[in-house]
């Protein structure tokens, strides 16, 4: 087994770009070492928290309990993000390396605030109020202060809240940091300018080209810093991704026409009131709430109309998945009654006013040139590449599933996750 594993998810990485990155720098210096996903499927939704929780447990959305990025508050525009562990109902890859006696640690993976699992940890996390400071938000997340003092401080002059590709140079800067400092055998970490640029500029465009050479130029500060901590040799890396993206045209408002059918109560400002069915936005998908999912009245009249409205085209509505068929077709499960999937060119906004159509707005990443949320089949896909002393130089598997890669990571430290969906990609390692 491995001594050390640091594991990186290049967000919204795609199989068609590793064609560029085996001819930079550093990913070509290691690629001939490199055994290879081809494509992960991931979750439904496609969207970056449900993924990144299934890919610290291994398991689907319908177990772990996070289906969206947003918290389900209904009549919100935009609601505030699920950030902390306490919000995961399954073990976590972290649980079982302490479990195994293992020190563990996570720069900007989604979902880890206060994780009690985690030695050193700064969670995706940004300042939630105008007075909060972006050292108070840390602390709050659960970084120690030897963190603070270690990795967070040093690196704070990089700092842009959620903006690209500052917050990356932060996280790098701050996982270097840690490496050298601290040697942790498990170390996670999610940067997002891949993903940024995707939604600002679309699927494959010169904006993207120069964020492939940004992460391999981030990479190679990765190697040195391991090679610093003299750890180089023992560690296994796994770069990974959490879903693809599609180019878009346009955003849709399904509320707006529920709220003219009475199924929510708008003032004469505009103004949610109240609601009786609610669609809350995870981008190409939405999962509909109803106040009381047991009136059938109201759950046939919020159906009927939104078959309706996927029937006539104008909607952005391929799919009207029922509760029932969501989880036994994609293992998504939640206090939602429907869920709704892209034509595959429209995301949903939860906006309840009109216009029902709304042009691209780069600022929110559902609406911009490309986006993510819809169903795991569709576009480019998700990849996963790694190299180590446990891993098999050379060897090629086709496709495997997100839930599949902790097993594999885990394996590879000399741990098991069990009662997981996931199973170890055994092809892959030595």
């Amino acid at each position: 087994m491995g001594k050390y594993a640091i594991v990186i998810s290049q967000d919204a990485l795609v199989y068609e770009d590793l064609e560029l990155l085996k001819t930079l720098p550093n990913f070509g210096s290691i690629w001939e070492k490199t055994a290879r996903v081809d494509r992960a499927r991931s979750v439904y939704p496609t969207i970056t928290y449900p993924a990144h929780v299934s890919m610290m447990t291994g398991v689907y959305p319908d177990r772990h309990g996070v289906t969206n990025n947003e918290q389900p508050i209904m009549c919100e525009v935009s609601s505030k993000w699920i950030h902390f562990r306490d919000r995961v109902k399954a073990p976590t890859i972290f649980d079982r390396a302490k479990a195994a006696g293992l020190t563990t640690a996570a720069v900007f993976w989604p979902v880890t605030g206060n994780d009690p699992s985690i030695d050193y940890l700064i969670n995706e996390y940004w300042p939630q109020t105008a007075g909060e400071t972006v050292r108070e938000c840390f602390i709050r997340s659960g970084s120690s202060d030897a963190v603070m003092r270690t990795a967070v401080e040093p690196n704070l002059h990089h700092w842009k809240a959620r903006q690209h590709p500052y917050s990356d140079k932060f996280i790098f800067g701050c996982a270097t940091a840690i490496i050298r400092e601290f040697k942790p055998n498990l170390l996670m970490i999610h940067p997002a300018n891949i993903d940024d640029y995707r939604h600002k500029t679309g699927l494959f465009t010169p904006m993207v080209t120069h964020g492939l050479h940004e992460i391999d130029s981030w990479f190679g500060d990765i190697i040195k810093a391991s090679q610093d901590a003299g750890t180089y040799d023992e560690t296994d890396f796994f770069i990974l991704s959490d879903h693809g993206q599609l180019n878009i045209t346009r955003s849709v408002a399904p509320n707006a026409v529920l709220a003219e059918h009475g199924l929510i109560r708008v003032n004469e400002h505009g103004a949610a009131l109240d609601y009786l069915a609610f669609c809350k936005s995870a981008g190409m998908s939405s999962q509909v709430y109803l106040k009381d999912p047991g009136d059938r009245a109201v759950y046939e009249k919020t159906y009927g109309l939104l078959q309706s409205m996927c029937g006539q085209g104008v909607y952005g509505i391929s799919r009207v998945y029922t509760a029932e068929e969501a989880l036994r077709e994609e293992r998504l499960a939640g206090d939602f009654s429907f869920v709704l999937e892209t034509d595959g060119y429209s995301s949903f906004s939860n906006a309840w006013v009109r216009p029902v159509v709304r042009a691209l707005d780069v600022s929110d990443y559902r609406f911009g040139r490309a986006t993510h949320g819809h169903q795991p089949d569709k576009g480019p896909q998700p990849t996963m590449f790694a190299f180590g002393p446990r891993i098999k130089p050379g060897a090629v598997v086709g496709r495997c599933s997100i839930v599949d890669e902790p097993p594999t990571i885990a394996r590879a430290l000399g741990f098991e996750l069990p009662d997981i969906d996931g199973t170890v990609i055994e092809a892959l390692l030595r």
